[in-house]
């Protein structure tokens, strides 16, 4: 079976984004019965308003940052982080001053049955929340002297 190659991002996106949306323009990667994957790019103050699928969802921010809510809980998302919505359960997404993009996940199944997939990652997320990280850079490697540059390669 040859590779097939699916394209999103700038300039593959339907400008006028799903239902119910403000200022969201979208890109419909796959679909089938079993699930779909769908970018949405959001612009400033754009909106994805309140609705509910028959389908578990996976909201994978991958670039900037915005809101979700389900009733009146509202949080705060940013790159690297993933929100999750059982079927049946209206939920929304907006941003306020900065752009967002979403890998949408839409499975038929509870996800935490499908974690092989994705080395249960999927599973992961769902059972429990995820909280931000603690850490800090990493040291800089040290600038080679004069020396020690003419006698390897280059930085």
């Amino acid at each position: 079976m040859p590779i097939e190659i699916r394209r999103f991002g700038v300039g593959h996106r339907r400008p006028d984004g799903p239902s119910g949306s403000d200022g969201v323009e979208s890109r419909v990667i796959e679909s089938r019965a079993s699930g779909s994957v769908t970018e949405l790019a959001f612009g400033r103050r754009a909106r994805l308003a309140p609705h509910a699928s028959p389908r578990w969802i996976c909201f994978l921010v991958i670039e900037g940052g915005g809101w979700t809510g389900v009733g009146e809980e509202r949080c705060r998302v940013a790159a690297g982080e993933a929100a999750v919505w059982p079927p049946d359960v209206l939920h929304a997404a907006w941003t306020d001053g900065t752009p967002m993009r979403a890998i949408v996940v839409e499975l038929a199944e509870d996800p935490r049955q499908l974690a092989s997939v994705v080395d249960g990652v999927i599973a992961e997320v769902v059972a429990r929340p995820v909280s931000r990280g603690e850490g800090q850079l990493a040291d800089r490697p040290r600038r080679r002297s004069a020396s020690e540059v003419s006698e390897g390669e280059p930085d």
